[in-house]
C-alpha cells in the first residue's frame, strides 16, 4: 500500500508555495471558496499520474507570473519512503522522476498510488458525450489490470488503418475487397476490448447500485454496457462490418464497434444523463467512483488515493457520515470543505487549514 505522506508544490495555479502534510486516513483540506483548495487536489493527481484533472493545457497549471511550476509528493510504502516529481516550464518538456531518476510515464513506477478524483467539473462524465464514458472504463480497466491494456490499443490502431483504407476506397484507389483483412483484425480486437470492458463493468454494477441508494438516489440505480455488436467470433463480427461497407465508404469512417458503444447510467431504467436531476447526478458519480475504487483496492490490493472537492454541502448529515464512513473504510482519502464542522460527526481526520497553514509554509519558505 502506498500513502503520500507529504506534498510541495511551487508556482502551481495560485500557489507560489505550498507544503502540505497528510494523515494516513482522512485529511480535510479547510477554507473558504477560493482559498485553492481544489488546486490541492488537482496538485496531488498532477504529481501521482504527470496530468491534470481539469485541464490538458499543462501551462494553464504554471502560476500567472511565473515561468515553471514543481510537485513533489513523497510516498511511504512497505520497503520505505519515495518521490515523485513532475516539473513544467511554459513552452518546455515535462520532467517526470521517481526518486530521482527520469521516467517517461508515471504510470510505470511501481509505487505510484492509484488515484481517483470526484470533482463537480467531472459531472461531465454523466452528463457529456458517449466517448468521455468510454474513456473512463477503459482508464478503469487499465487501473483493474494493467496487463489487458493491448486489446485497446490494438484496435485503435486497427481502426485508424481501416479508415485510412476506407479513404483510399472512397477515393478510387483500392478495391472494396481490400477491406477483408482489416476487418477480420478489427474483430479479433473488438471482441477482446468489449468483452474486458463488460468483465470489469460486471465487478461494479452491485455495488454501485448499493452505494448510490445509500447516498440517496431514489429508485434503482444501474450500469448499462450497451455495445453495438453482440458478435461472438472474429469473424461474425467482420460479416457485420462488410453488411456496413457502403456506408463506412461513403462517410470515410468506421461506424461500428466499442469506439461506438456507450455506457449508460440509469436510474428506474431512464437515463440520469437526460432525465437526472444534478444532485441525483452528483450521487451517481460518486456511487461509481466509490465502487471503482473497492474493485481496484481489491483487484490490486491497494486502495487507491482517493480525492474528494465539495462533495458533503448537498448531503444531509446522516448521508454525510454515511459517505465519510464508505469513503475512509479503506485507504487513504483528501477531501476539501468549506465548512470543517461538517465532518466533525466522521472518522478522526488530519485537519489543514487552507488560508494559514498553507500561507505560513509560505512565509517560511520565503524566508
Amino acid at each position: 500500500m502506498a500513502v503520500v505522506r507529504r506534498a510541495r508544490l511551487r508556482n502551481f495555479r495560485g500557489h507560489e508555495h505550498a507544503h502540505v502534510e497528510l494523515g494516513d486516513g482522512l485529511t480535510v483540506l479547510h477554507g473558504p471558496n477560493g482559498a485553492g483548495k481544489t488546486n490541492l487536489l488537482e496538485a496531488l493527481y498532477f504529481g501521482c499520474t504527470g496530468r491534470s484533472c481539469r485541464t490538458s493545457a499543462d501551462r494553464d497549471l504554471v502560476r500567472f507570473d511565473a515561468s515553471a511550476l514543481r510537485v513533489e509528493l513523497d510516498v511511504a510504502t512497505a520497503d520505505g519512503e519515495h518521490t515523485l516529481a513532475v516539473g513544467y516550464e511554459r513552452g518546455g518538456d515535462k520532467r517526470l522522476t521517481a526518486d530521482g531518476a527520469p521516467v517517461e510515464r508515471l504510470l510505470d513506477v511501481a509505487f505510484r498510488p492509484l488515484v481517483v478524483v470526484f470533482l463537480p467539473d467531472r459531472l461531465e462524465l454523466i452528463k457529456g458525450a458517449p466517448a468521455l464514458r468510454r474513456a473512463h472504463v477503459d482508464q478503469f480497466v487499465a487501473g483493474l489490470w494493467p496487463a489487458r491494456t493491448e486489446p485497446r490499443r490494438a484496435y485503435a490502431q486497427a481502426l485508424a488503418q481501416r479508415n485510412a483504407l476506407l479513404g483510399r476506397v472512397r477515393a478510387g484507389a483500392v478495391g472494396v475487397d481490400t477491406l477483408d483483412v482489416w476487418d477480420l483484425e478489427l474483430g479479433r480486437h473488438a471482441l477482446a476490448l468489449r468483452d474486458t470492458r463488460q468483465l470489469a463493468l460486471d465487478l461494479i454494477s452491485e455495488p454501485f447500485a448499493q452505494i448510490a441508494g445509500e447516498l440517496g438516489l431514489t429508485g434503482a440505480g444501474e450500469l448499462r454496457y450497451r455495445p453495438r455488436s453482440l458478435a461472438t467470433t472474429a469473424a461474425a463480427f467482420a460479416a457485420e462490418l462488410a453488411e456496413r461497407r457502403p456506408s463506412d465508404v461513403e462517410r470515410g469512417f468506421t461506424g461500428h464497434g466499442p469506439h461506438r458503444d456507450e455506457l449508460q447510467i440509469t436510474r428506474d431504467g431512464r437515463e440520469l444523463r437526460l432525465y437526472g436531476s444534478q444532485g441525483e447526478q452528483r450521487v451517481a458519480l460518486l456511487a461509481l467512483l466509490l465502487a471503482e475504487r473497492d474493485a481496484l483496492a481489491a483487484a490490486r490490493d491497494a486502495p487507491p488515493l482517493l480525492l474528494l472537492d465539495d462533495v458533503l454541502s448537498e448531503l444531509d448529515a446522516d448521508r454525510r457520515a454515511l459517505l465519510l464512513r464508505r469513503a475512509t473504510h479503506v485507504g487513504q482519502v483528501v477531501l476539501t470543505a468549506t465548512e470543517p464542522e461538517r465532518v466533525a460527526a466522521g472518522p478522526q481526520a488530519t485537519m489543514v487549514d487552507v488560508t494559514a497553514d498553507l500561507v505560513a509554509v509560505a512565509r517560511e519558505v520565503a524566508a
